[in-house]
């Protein structure tokens, strides 16, 4: 089992930034890939960024791409989003995920995660 503990949310203007992190528990979390998504109200979870396991390869949704930057720090057991010139729409709440299945492969669908944090609050206002 393996927890997840986000943390980094907040309130911030438009065009401002903010950095997330999420730490994991567990031995294993140099093996998993990793992943953020958010949920707005309303609104579906959704993906935002990925990062695999080995060469650490990364992918984003298009609506992040160029603000967002995902990373992983194995010696912390962390990973990170960098969020830069954040707009209204990306207020949500912002989840990390990891997967044990397919740890070199980006997938994108919420199905392909295993473990989940509670989630983090992000809200940009305008």
């Amino acid at each position: 089992q393996v927890q997840l503990v986000e943390s980094g949310g907040g309130l911030v203007q438009a065009g401002g930034s903010l950095r997330l992190s999420c730490a994991a528990s567990g031995r294993l979390f140099s093996s998993y890939r990793l992943g953020w998504f958010r949920q707005a109200p309303g609104k579906e979870r959704e993906f935002v960024a990925a990062i695999t396991r080995s060469i650490g390869s990364t992918y984003y949704a298009d609506s992040v791409k160029g603000r967002f930057t995902i990373s992983r720090e194995n010696a912390k057991n962390t990973v990170y989003l960098q969020m830069n010139s954040l707009k209204p729409e990306d207020t949500a709440v912002y989840y990390c995920a990891a997967a044990t299945r397919w740890p070199t492969e980006v997938r994108v669908g919420v199905q392909f995660y295993d473990y989940w944090g509670q989630g983090t609050q992000v809200t940009v206002s305008s």
